[in-house]
């Protein structure tokens, strides 16, 4: 993988509160900010809750792609998520924990519906979110980045 940040996401401060930003992927400008509880104005979703939408989209995207593929009769898919911070087995440390409760409508079978159960767990996202991941920082030696939107915009 190159340096390239082609097809990247930039995440500028706003200033409309202490954490607030303007987050900008391609042609979409989206908020993000800590909820009031901790500090922020609550301007859009927190970290956490981007992830959560990542994977939630995901898991719906990948039903949808493979229901398509088997000509099952999948009408509608929603999933709900949350995460949690919970004790790991050596009762020290916290690892993360996901949870999705997917909904299905449609005229599936059972044997069908456990099928996409076993799908979901093989989205992309979800792949990643229990892989190890390597997270590589430096400082930048450009002109501090600008995002497409003001503060008000967002």
């Amino acid at each position: 993988m190159g340096n390239s940040f082609e097809n990247t996401v930039l995440v500028v401060e706003s200033g409309n509160g202490p954490y607030a930003q303007i987050v900008t992927v391609g042609h979409h400008v989206l908020g993000a900010d800590e909820p009031e509880a901790l500090g922020g104005r609550d301007t859009g979703p927190s970290p956490y809750e981007y992830l959560l939408a990542g994977l939630g989209a995901c898991t719906a995207m990948t039903l949808r792609m493979y229901a398509t593929r088997q000509r099952w009769p999948l009408r509608r898919t929603s999933v709900r998520l949350r995460h949690d911070k919970i004790p790991a087995s050596d009762g020290k440390t916290k690892i993360d924990q996901f949870e999705r409760e997917i909904h299905l409508e449609g005229d599936l079978t059972l044997e069908q519906r456990r099928r996409l159960l076993e799908i979901a767990e093989k989205c992309p996202v979800s792949q990643t979110l229990r892989r190890a991941s390597v997270v590589v920082s430096k400082l930048s030696e450009d002109a501090p980045a600008q995002a497409h939107a003001t503060a008000e915009g967002v």
